[in-house]
């Protein structure tokens, strides 16, 4: 076998950080951030557009000034929030509303205007659409103004030439001036806004993978959530995945350096250079230290101790429910133990229910716990018109009632067990091959410590 060239080692090496730094940030400019990346995204631009596309189905569009991936959706509660950086406080509907207006504003802007008459336009703009907007003479409502044009700032869509936006928040209202880039003001947005009917139907319509179906679907959930269970796929995207586990685990690995973790439950993809995520756990914090401390006290106490396995006839199990209670119980105890002597925020301590709330968050977006409720195995969240036929009419890996059914409370994850404090060894005449994610052992996402 003939051995690649050091040019060809750099190649792939170039091509792989241009395709990662895109896949985290998917706008990068010329004069922001990561514009020591951007020549690199330019060199490689025609063979990192044809991959985007065969691999997810994302448009790639390189300008002089700017990269911009079009992602895709992955259908309800699936979505990557925009949050303030100075606080970590997620943009509420507000915030939205008045990004998007803005945006509705700037695409036809001229080159400079000043804040106050931008935030005239924008008032105005909601009229248009018979938006109703409160006052933004309220200190609270200020602030969230501010904080939509202050994400603008950051894409690189407003320049603050003299001034800054967040003197919209201030009492009396200060001024700036402000250049507005009306080609990134257009790449902003990615969903297919002109063919939906609402904000729901637009999230079903950005999820749809289009030609590639199933593939492209599971794709895009690998490399854009933290885990997938197998309920999560509908019975096609998971024959399609059970049959190429394997060697989608290696195209991955040589495009973005990631490694697959394979499980009769799911499928992992680990970043091992720790870049290519919003979330971290374990994280610094309070919520993420309570957060890590309570799902380890889950799994210890949910655990099952007999996670069957379909290959020997057993039930896939990909979810425990969580006892009414047992939450805040367990909350109470972490907060009595740490919370007090630790450096954890006072607000929160004082707040039980927001703490958890915020920690239950967390935790839902790390796909370790989620809401009992229906799954995309159960048609939850598809396109219309998805198709959703197994080839062949073969066999898949039965999920019915893989996770607590019914309505309201808590289910705690396979993916969870990573994070226990106690090791679950199998006596090797329990274990079985894992060529595939129907003969591995019905363990969790890590091999250390199975459910």
């Amino acid at each position: 076998m003939t051995l690649p060239s050091a040019h060809d080692v750099a190649l792939a090496a170039e091509r792989r950080t241009a395709a990662r730094l895109l896949l985290a940030h998917p706008l990068v400019t010329s004069d922001g951030p990561y514009s020591d990346s951007f020549p690199l995204i330019r060199r490689h631009a025609d063979w990192l557009a044809q991959r985007f596309q065969q691999v997810f189905g994302y448009r790639l569009l390189v300008e002089a000034s700017y990269a911009r991936l079009f992602k895709a959706g992955l259908g309800p509660g699936s979505g990557h929030r925009l949050q303030r950086p100075s606080t970590g406080t997620p943009f509420t509907p507000r915030t939205y509303a008045y990004l998007a207006l803005a945006l509705s504003v700037l695409v036809t802007a001229p080159e400079q205007l000043l804040l106050s008459q931008l935030v005239a336009d924008l008032r105005a703009a909601a009229v248009d659409a018979g938006i109703e907007i409160d006052d933004t003479g309220r200190q609270a409502e200020r602030r969230t103004l501010a904080a939509a044009l202050r994400q603008l700032v950051d894409w690189g869509v407003l320049t603050e030439t003299e001034g800054q936006v967040s003197s919209v928040a201030e009492e009396r209202g200060g001024e700036a001036l402000l250049t507005v880039d009306r080609e990134i003001a257009r790449a902003v947005v990615a969903g297919p806004l002109g063919l939906s009917r609402d904000g729901a139907d637009l999230v079903r319509r950005a999820a749809d993978p289009g030609f590639g179906g199933p593939r492209t679907y599971v794709r895009r959930r690998l490399v854009e959530t933290p885990v997938v269970h197998l309920d999560d796929l509908t019975g096609a995207e998971r024959e399609w995945l059970r049959t190429r586990q394997r060697r989608e685990s290696q195209a991955f690995s040589e495009l973005l350096g990631l490694e697959a973790e394979i499980r009769a439950e799911g499928i992992a993809l680990v970043d091992p250079d720790d870049e290519l995520t919003d979330l971290n756990l374990p994280g610094t914090g309070t919520v993420a230290q309570a957060a890590l401390l309570l799902v380890e006290r889950l799994v210890d106490r949910l655990r099952p101790t007999d996670p069957g396995h379909p290959a020997v006839g057993g039930r896939l199990v990909i979810g425990v429910p969580v006892p009414d209670g047992l939450l805040s119980e367990l909350l109470d105890e972490l907060v009595e133990e740490y919370g007090r002597r630790s450096n954890w925020q006072r607000g929160l301590l004082d707040d039980r229910d927001a703490l958890l709330a915020a920690v239950l968050d967390l935790l839902v977006r790390m796909r370790l716990m989620a809401p009992v409720g229906p799954v995309r195995a159960d048609g939850h969240g598809l396109p219309e018109g998805y198709e959703d036929t197994v080839p062949d009419g073969r066999p898949v890996t039965d999920v019915s009632g893989a996770r607590a059914a019914g309505s309201g409370g808590w289910v705690l994850l396979a993916a969870a067990a990573r994070f226990a404090t106690t090791v679950a060894v199998k006596p090797r005449t329990q274990q079985h091959g894992a060529d595939s994610a129907d003969s591995a052992p019905a363990d969790s996402i890590t091999q250390e410590q199975p459910w």
